[in-house]
């Protein structure tokens, strides 16, 4: 099937320098881009420290900024000293709430959907459990569809225009061609999302991207992080799964194909536990959240055994299960506090050969370790100075998510939002038009 023209991939730009324009006109577009971008990564900044930072002239630079103005994209703020002899110059900030990107995960599961201004504001915010696998493409899809026509009908009830789909997805992802080749904890082989999504939205919907969860979510967290000092991040994301994304030198490492991160099936005990993926041993069977319910006897499978037959067990949240593991670990519970520790030593072993390789600046713990990564982070990080080889790589910090489970979904939102940065006068013409 051919995909919709309107589908495809963005290139997220972490940098505010995009490719060399070709003309006068396309110039124009990639400097109003290049100022929206230096505003979103290093904040408000007065026309000066503007065009200090881009090496664009001050007049260019002060017909730019009015164009942004007018298109509602930034705002003039406070006054700001910028150094120079005289009066203080007003500072242009980030605006855009009247634009907003979706972003959409297709965890194994759940389903989660969030509307994002370019502000960085949420507009709106749904999270549906459902077993993905257990459940069946179609109806996935089906339910993938109906939250994000809610969350375009909350956007163009406050009068906020849409000016993109994007969504996160587990496994290997054909991004040219909108679908999942291969996910494990999903079940899925060669889905079609885009089409799928763009039959069911219909020919209203704004332009759909579709990329890999955990690359997404690390453009979410590095986003988050707003430290000049970094340029290089490892970001872990973990679930039932574990996958990682790779910034370096501040861009997104995709690899040859598209595939660079999927850390989770890195073998590092062959002997060790069966894998989704029918292989032995792979770094997830040791460190995902459902190793970790294994390990402290809390799995959704020992609650149904637990249930009476005619009272089925809730299927509790995972934030819920991990409130009550910590819970335990804080009380005393030795069984509980056993696993954190198995968790952690598998945890440190795998981040020690992949500072190694990678030599990230920083390391982000996301998904499920976002609530519970504090009680094994000081055992982890012993571990990686302990192991690495490399004397640059025992500087790397390990952090904690800040954003968790909601990191894909942000990162699909920002992903949305791109068309904006790079045609910042015409995206309108490719938004939703509901």
């Amino acid at each position: 099937m051919k995909a919709d023209p309107r589908d495809g991939s963005t290139d997220f730009s972490l940098g505010f320098w995009g490719r060399r324009p070709s003309n006068r006109a396309s110039i124009r577009r990639t400097n109003l881009g290049i100022i929206l971008r230096l505003l979103r990564d290093e904040g408000p900044r007065s026309r000066v420290r503007i065009a200090a930072a881009t090496g664009l002239p001050k007049p260019t630079v002060t017909n730019l900024v009015a164009e942004l103005v007018e298109l509602g994209l930034a705002v003039e703020g406070r006054a700001e000293s910028d150094g120079a002899v005289g009066r203080p110059g007003t500072t242009l900030h980030l605006d855009g709430r009247a634009v907003c990107g979706i972003g959409t995960e297709i965890s194994a599961d759940y389903v989660s959907v969030v509307v994002l201004t370019m502000r960085g504001d949420v507009l709106h915010e749904r999270h549906q459990p459902i077993a993905v696998a257990e459940a069946g493409v179609e109806p996935v899809l089906d339910l993938v569809a109906t939250l994000l026509t809610e969350a375009l009908d909350r956007a163009a009830e406050s009068g906020i225009h849409a000016a993109g789909i994007a969504v996160a997805a587990h496994g290997v992802v054909d991004l040219a061609g909108g679908r999942v080749r291969y996910a494990a904890n999903l079940d899925w082989h060669d889905v079609e999302v885009l089409a799928g999504l763009r039959r069911r939205l219909g020919p209203a919907a704004p332009v759909l991207h579709l990329d890999n969860d955990a690359k997404l979510a690390a453009l979410a967290e590095y986003l988050a992080i707003k430290d000049s000092d970094i340029h290089d991040l490892l970001y872990i994301s973990a679930g039932s799964g574990i996958g990682g994304g790779i910034i370096s030198g501040d861009r997104l490492l995709r690899g040859a194909s598209g595939f660079a991160g999927e850390i989770g099936h890195m073998p590092l005990d062959p002997r060790g536990r069966r894998c989704v993926c029918g292989r032995n041993g792979c770094w997830e069977t040791m460190v995902g959240l459902r190793a970790l319910l294994r390990l402290a006897g809390a799995s959704q499978e020992s609650a149904n055994r637990s249930a009476s037959a005619s009272t089925p067990a809730p299927v509790l949240d995972a934030e819920q299960r991990l409130a009550e593991l910590k819970r335990r670990v804080l009380a005393g519970d030795g069984p509980t506090r056993d696993a954190f520790h198995q968790v952690a030593t598998g945890l440190g072993l795998g981040l020690g050969v992949l500072a190694d390789i990678l030599n990230p600046r920083a390391v982000v713990l996301g998904g499920y370790f976002a609530h519970v990564g504090d009680l094994m982070l000081d055992q982890v990080r012993t571990i990686v100075r302990e192991r690495v080889m490399a004397p640059e790589a025992a500087a790397c910090e390990i952090l904690l998510s800040t954003l968790g489970f909601r990191a894909p979904a942000l990162g699909a939102a920002h992903m949305a939002l791109e068309d904006v940065y790079q045609d910042p006068a015409g995206y309108r013409h490719h938004g939703s038009t509901r």
